[in-house]
């Protein structure tokens, strides 16, 4: 069996490769504001927590996410509660004031604190953070600050239960006594498990669940460890140390940008951006009879089965909505495990998945079902966002600022130190004094010196002149700028009065703008529940209408069967009713031809006789007989039937033959205008016809055979009569046609010419010469042509006959 994945790695894979493929990506969209989940999946003791945590001396996934995280934010770090998580799954930031009133108020309380990059490292996980590769992000926005939160919790018999809660008593095993039975005292309290919640971002998240700002990578590794202590971990056959619950290691991280000053964080929450990295440790997957659990383990392990098949029918729905169109409700809230991660099935996030397998023989049906599942995981293709920009202010303000505050430092260390109000002060007095005339030299050497006082009186004159004359320009000044003050306030005054009625009137205009926002948002609300009981209404009749439809079809597919059933039988029936009434009609009239038949050959008997007799009785006995002429033969005519009698023990006498066999029935005689009339015995009689000159639709619509007299010079100059007949039937389309089945030839002579016989003569001639030359009517009509249906001789061809 054979299985494509976007990466295998073998069994000798280094776990730094492992990290670069698979969550360096992930670490990276975190740093830009995006999320990520990473799952490790496989049967038990295939390696999921080795690959998550790794080992001493080689750190797994978890410590190496941590350890790039703070390589790529270290130097822009927010100090410590700037940032603060409310209990809705947000973000909050604070002044520099608050975050430190926070910390000395939780410097001073009796809970354990948060672990520090200073203080000794737990030499239990410290080599599997010694990460040496020093890898980071190498596009991080350097105008934000950062902070990094995270929490631990474990799904458990499907239950939430946080490894980072503080209690001051064991809640994940009830003290026991020497009977190994639990102690049943008030101090122990079960551990209680957290609720899911969905927050204002519409996000997932657990209710309650606690969650610790770390500054280090050893810093939050120590939290992870703290809470990997209390993971529920029970003995397995397949594994010594088998994980019981689904671990969940969250990181959450919170960036902000800078104010226009470059020192502080832009105090708007709106431009707080949060991401966050979800890294799961699945429970094993195995088959419960190979784990030879049993009791409190056999449960577990049924719960573990379930969640993790309800994770595998969350992705099969959502392959199945991609690949066909359909939109079924993909049943996230039947785990928790599912329902917590809801946000990145739906588009909030990349997911990866890491498939651990063991090559244990025992293990194949397992490691194959891990395979299958996993292969199916990477057919569903979730809608990603659009991305958030991060908005931040000018960029290189940070640095911008800095560099102007160490410029500044320097030219007053260079000036001989900051200068302060008083010294300013000071240096204006000065320069004022300085502006005054010098004071002449006071010092009186002789009491009768009368030149020093008075030059010090004059040079203190002037300084007061100018002294009155500077503070009257001083006052002058003062005046000026009161009265420009004055205007300038005058002025604000009025452009406040009309800024403010301006903003009264946009008031107004906004207010009743809300109200109407608020009887349209009224509105809309009334017609969205209108519309989706239309909706609804929609929906249960569109489904009546496909029932209706469906039993339409369904009857009317019914009625075409029965009305084909019922065209078949009638067409049957009147089959059979036409192929009865058909056989007896011709067995009627067959009776009765036989009958009119055997009448005309006992009346042609008759007459012969009479004949004979008479013939007998008139001539002389010495004379020869003469012919009977054709004229004698038309004065009396008889209608005959062209058969020939029936053999009977009359005197021999000669017998006539059938002309045709179209007694009984209806016929078309259809007579061409240039047909000439014989005038012979061999002129065809047909009784009950219908004579026409040209075929017609309503003269074949009342009789069922057809005859076509077609006349012909024969090569011995005789007149060649031929009768087409053929039966006459409808056609589908509600006419008449005509087949033709048989041709009959009738040839005459002339009375004057030679005798001749139209067919062979007898091979035994008679003795007397007389008799051969004697020739009546029965001699002359003994050959006819019939051509019959399904003949191979075709039409025109002469077939002579011997003699009846």
């Amino acid at each position: 069996t054979q299985y494509s994945f976007k990466e295998v790695f073998g069994t000798l894979v280094a776990q730094k490769e492992l990290f670069d493929v698979v969550a360096k990506p992930l670490v990276e969209d975190l740093i830009h504001g995006k999320n990520g989940l990473l799952f490790t999946y496989g049967v038990t003791g295939s390696g999921k927590t080795h690959t998550m945590t790794g080992s001493p001396g080689d750190g797994g996934l978890l410590p190496r996410c941590l350890d790039m995280i703070f390589n790529s934010i270290g130097p822009f770090q927010a100090k410590r509660f700037v940032f603060k998580l409310d209990e809705k799954n947000g973000v909050d930031v604070q002044c520099e004031v608050d975050a430190l009133l926070e910390r000395q108020k939780r410097d001073a309380m009796p809970v354990p604190k948060t672990p520090s990059g200073k203080r000794q490292i737990d030499p239990e996980f410290a080599d599997m953070i010694n990460v040496q590769d020093h890898c980071k992000v190498e596009e991080v926005d350097e105008e934000n600050v950062y902070s990094v939160f995270v929490s631990y919790i474990e799904i458990y018999n499907n239950y939430i239960y946080d490894l980072l809660e503080e209690s001051p008593f064991d809640t994940i095993k009830p003290k026991w006594n020497n009977c190994n039975t639990p102690v049943r005292n008030g101090d122990f309290i079960p551990p209680q498990s957290k609720m899911l919640r969905e927050g204002q971002n519409h996000k997932m998240y657990v209710t309650g669940c606690t969650e610790v700002e770390v500054k280090s990578t050893e810093e939050a590794f120590e939290v992870f460890w703290r809470g990997q202590k209390k993971r529920r971990i029970a003995n397995t056959q397949l594994n010594r140390e088998s994980s019981r619950s689904h671990s969940v290691f969250i990181i959450k991280l919170a960036q902000a940008p800078l104010d226009a000053d470059g020192d502080n964080v832009l105090q708007e929450k709106e431009h707080i951006t949060l991401s966050q990295l979800s890294l799961v440790d699945l429970a094993g997957s195995e088959r419960t009879n190979r784990t030879k659990a049993e009791g409190n383990r056999l449960r577990e392990a049924g719960n573990i089965n379930q969640s993790l098949m309800t994770l595998r029918t969350c992705i099969e729905v959502l392959r199945e909505n991609q690949m066909y169109g359909t939109n079924k409700m993909v049943p996230y809230r039947d785990s928790k495990l599912t329902h917590l991660f809801k946000n990145y099935f739906d588009g909030e996030g990349k997911v990866r998945m890491i498939v651990c397998v063991n090559p244990k023989a025992e293990d194949y049906e397992e490691s194959l079902q891990v395979m299958r599942f996993a292969e199916m995981t990477q057919e569903v293709e979730v809608a990603r966002p659009v991305d958030k920009p991060l908005c931040g202010l000018t960029p290189g303000q940070r640095f911008r600022n800095q560099a102007f505050r160490e410029e500044l430092s320097r030219k007053l260390e260079l000036r001989g130190g900051p200068l302060h109000r008083e010294t300013e002060e000071q240096s204006v007095s000065e320069m004022l004094l300085q502006s005054f005339p010098p004071l002449p030299s006071c010092e009186l050497l002789d009491i009768n010196d009368d030149q020093t006082l008075p030059k010090l009186i004059e040079a203190l004159e002037k300084r007061q002149k100018l002294k009155q004359m500077l503070s009257e320009k001083f006052a002058k000044n003062v005046l000026s700028f009161k009265t420009m003050l004055q205007e300038l306030e005058s002025s604000i005054v009025s452009k406040e009065n009309y800024i403010q009625g301006k903003l009264s009137e946009k008031e107004k205009i906004i207010a009743g703008q809300k109200m109407e926002l608020e009887r349209l948002e009224k509105k809309t609300k009334t017609l969205e529940y209108k519309i989706e009981i239309l909706e609804k209404t929609a929906t249960i009749y569109e489904e009546d209408k496909r029932n209706l439809q469906q039993e339409l079809e369904s009857k009317s597919q019914k009625l075409q069967r029965q009305a084909s059933d019922k065209r078949r039988l009638e067409a049957r029936l009147q089959g059979m009713v036409v192929e009865t009434t058909m056989k007896w009609e011709k067995e009627c009239e067959r009776r009765v031809a036989a009958k009119q038949l055997e009448m005309q050959n006992k009346l042609w008997v008759k007459d012969e006789k009479l004949k004979q007799l008479k013939a007998i009785v008139t001539e002389p006995k010495n004379e020869k007989p003469e012919r009977p002429s054709r004229e004698r033969d038309r004065e009396k005519p008889v209608q005959r039937s062209a058969s020939p009698s029936p053999v009977s023990n009359a005197p021999p006498v000669r017998l006539r033959h059938r002309r045709s066999r179209s007694a009984g029935e209806r016929w078309v005689d259809h007579k061409p205008p240039s047909n000439l009339p014989t005038e012979t015995v061999m002129q065809p009689h047909v009784p009950h016809a219908i004579t026409v000159a040209a075929a017609s639709e309503k003269a074949l619509a009342k009789c069922d055979k057809y005859m076509l007299t077609h006349q012909e010079l024969a090569s011995d100059g005789e007149i060649e009569t031929k009768l087409i007949k053929g039966d006459v039937f409808k056609t589908r389309g509600g006419g008449q046609a005509v087949q033709f089945t048989e041709i009959e030839t009738l040839k005459q002579e002339s009375p004057t010419g030679r005798k001749r016989r139209s067919s062979p003569s007898d091979p035994n001639p008679p003795e007397d010469a007389a008799d051969s030359e004697w020739t009546d009517v029965e001699t002359r009509c003994s050959v006819a042509v019939e051509m019959r249906a399904g003949s191979t001789l075709g039409p025109g061809y002469q077939h002579h006959a011997q003699p009846k």
